[in-house]
C-alpha cells in the first residue's frame, strides 16, 4: 500500500490508532466517495475498532492515483443518511 511522506510522517505521528488495513478496506469498498476540487479523493467506510461497539466512520483520502493514502481521520460529522 502506498502512502505520502505526509502520511507517515504527520498522521500516523497524530493518529497511531488508525489501522492502514481499515484505509485499505475503506478505498475498496467505501459507502461514498467524492472528488475534491485539488484533484484528490475522499472515500468513506465504517469501521468498528477492536474494543468498541459501535461502528464509525473513517474517511481516507489519496491523491489522483485513488490509492496513495494522503490522510486518514475518524469524520465524526459525516452521516450516512445524508449521502444516499
Amino acid at each position: 500500500m502506498k502512502t505520502t511522506r505526509y502520511f507517515e510522517e504527520q498522521v500516523r505521528r497524530k493518529r497511531p490508532y488508525i489501522e492502514l488495513e481499515w484505509c485499505a478496506q475503506v478505498i475498496a469498498s467505501p459507502i461514498h466517495q467524492e472528488h475534491q476540487a485539488d484533484g484528490r479523493l475522499r472515500f468513506w467506510g465504517e469501521v468498528t475498532a477492536p474494543g468498541e461497539s459501535r461502528p464509525r466512520y473513517l474517511r481516507v483520502v489519496t491523491l489522483e492515483d485513488g490509492e496513495t493514502i494522503h490522510n486518514a481521520f475518524f469524520d465524526r460529522g459525516f452521516r450516512k443518511e445524508d449521502h444516499e
